[in-house]
C-alpha cells in the first residue's frame, strides 16, 4: 500500500475540505491511504501528489467524485440509535399533525415534509417511512414528502434502488419488519414499492447553498456535522434554519450538541431524546 507523505497529506486534507466540507485532522493518514489506494492504482498514479494533481485537472470531475465516495463515511443502519425514531413516532409527528390540522381547512391534506440531510444509502429516511406507515396515516389526508440527500453519488444510487444485503438489512430491523416492508431479491432484500415511492433522493453537498429544497417540518442532520470545521458547522446550521418551518423540528446525532455552534436553536427534551426548535 502506498504511504502518504506529510506534504501530500496537507494537500489532500485541504482538497477534501474544499470539495466536501469534511475536515480531516492530524493522524488520519491511514484513512486516505486505505480508502484511496485502489483509486491510486486505477488512475495509474505513482504517488498521492500525482493523484491530487490529476483530480484537480480532471475536467469531468470523475476522480473527484470517486474521492468523495471513498472518503465520506456512509456509516448508517436502520433505526440508528433507536430513541430518535421513538421520538418521531410518539411525540414529534403527532404534535406536528395536531398543529397543522388546527390551521387547515377540513378538506386540506396535512403536509408532513421530512429531510434526511445526510441519508447515505437510505436507511435513515426509509426508517422514517416505516414510522409513518406504523402510524397508519391515510394517504388521502396527509401530503407526505420525504427527501434524502447525500454528497456521495454512489450512496444516493443505492438509496434510490432500495436494495440491501443480509448484513445491511439485519442492522436495526427485526425479522417481522423485514418481512412486512421488504421483498426478497436474490440474496438481498429490496424495500417495497409503496415505501420506495414515498422518498426522493438527490445528491447534495451540505457546504453549498440549499437552492430549491423548499421548507421542511422535520430535518434530520445526524452524525455528519461532526466531520465539519466549526466555521462550516455554523454555516450549515444557519442554512438549515432557513429551510426549517418556524415551528419545525431539527434532530441531530445522540453525541452531538448545538451549544457551541449556533444560537439559532434551543433544545427540547422528551423522555430519553433531545430535539431542537428555532428560538422565537
Amino acid at each position: 500500500m502506498q504511504k502518504i507523505s506529510p506534504e501530500e497529506y496537507r494537500l489532500f486534507t485541504r482538497y477534501i475540505l474544499d470539495i466536501s466540507g469534511i475536515a480531516l485532522g492530524a493522524g488520519k493518514e491511514y484513512l486516505i491511504e486505505t480508502r484511496l489506494n485502489n483509486l491510486l492504482l486505477e488512475s495509474d498514479c505513482g504517488s498521492f501528489a500525482e493523484l491530487h494533481n490529476k483530480a484537480r485537472s480532471d475536467k469531468s470531475q470523475a476522480i473527484e467524485r470517486r474521492i468523495v465516495d471513498s472518503i465520506s463515511t456512509n456509516e448508517t443502519y436502520f433505526f440508528r440509535d433507536g430513541a430518535p425514531f421513538e421520538l418521531l413516532q410518539h411525540k414529534i409527528i403527532p404534535d406536528l399533525i395536531d398543529k397543522r390540522t388546527s390551521r387547515l381547512r377540513k378538506a386540506d391534506p396535512v403536509p408532513i415534509r421530512v429531510w434526511s440531510a445526510a441519508s447515505s444509502t437510505g436507511q435513515e429516511i426509509y426508517s422514517v417511512a416505516i414510522v409513518l406507515r406504523e402510524l397508519y396515516l391515510d394517504s388521502k389526508k396527509y401530503q407526505i414528502k420525504l427527501l434524502g440527500t447525500d454528497i456521495s453519488g454512489a450512496a444516493i444510487a443505492q438509496a434510490s434502488y432500495g436494495r440491501y444485503n443480509k448484513f445491511e438489512i439485519s442492522r436495526g430491523l427485526t425479522p417481522p419488519k423485514i418481512k412486512k416492508y421488504f421483498n426478497p431479491d436474490g440474496e438481498c432484500w429490496r424495500i417495497k414499492d409503496e415505501l420506495r415511492a414515498m422518498a426522493v433522493f438527490k445528491k447534495l453537498n451540505l457546504t453549498e447553498p440549499f437552492f430549491g429544497l423548499g421548507k421542511f417540518d422535520i430535518i434530520l442532520c445526524r452524525n455528519v456535522a461532526i466531520y465539519f470545521s466549526p466555521e462550516e458547522r455554523k454555516r450549515l446550521y444557519e442554512k438549515i434554519a432557513g429551510v426549517l418551518e418556524p415551528d419545525g423540528y431539527l434532530m441531530i446525532g445522540s453525541t452531538e450538541s448545538l451549544t457551541n455552534d449556533t444560537p439559532l436553536f434551543e433544545p427540547q427534551k422528551y423522555l430519553r431524546a433531545i430535539f431542537y426548535q428555532l428560538k422565537r
